[in-house]
């Protein structure tokens, strides 16, 4: 398990653009924040939450993959996966977690290699999906947008 000062490193933001990762504070009951700017445009929050997920993708050179992944931090938009190999930004990928037979398609937006060697995959969905994660999110209105 990563320690979350160590995850905390990697988290994410709107703020810095592609690629830019910057702290936040975890959070009693797993969620985190961050005072930094931009929060408040967030479309939702972010819950630091371990689900098994299978990643099925077409690689550029046309290879398929069916690989076992595992979340980091979830949100009602997509999350943050722990992968055992790189996977390019802009990939789409789609996921299943095990609760139900039903897939859903994202895209990847972020990949970061870590020291420990794995690669850490921002995502987002392609398409509103609710109750795939275990997780009540506030109502978000920003899928209508």
């Amino acid at each position: 398990m990563l320690h979350p000062a160590y995850l905390n490193a990697f988290l994410p933001t709107e703020c810095g653009g592609m690629g830019s990762f910057m702290p936040a504070k975890v959070e009693s009951g797993g969620s985190f924040t961050a005072d930094l700017p931009g929060r408040e445009a967030r479309r939702s929050e972010r819950v630091m939450l371990k689900v098994p997920l299978q990643l099925s993708a077409r690689l550029p050179k046309g290879q398929r993959i069916r690989i076992e992944v595992m979340t980091l931090v979830v949100n009602a938009h997509g999350g943050l996966l722990d992968v055992g190999m790189e996977i390019e930004p802009g990939q789409r990928i789609m996921l299943n977690n095990h609760r139900s037979p039903e897939l859903v398609t994202a895209t990847v937006l972020r990949v970061e290699n870590t020291e420990l060697g794995r690669y850490f995959v921002a995502f987002e969905f392609e398409f509103p999906v609710h109750d795939f994660w275990p997780v009540d999110f506030p109502p978000d209105r920003s899928w209508l947008d």
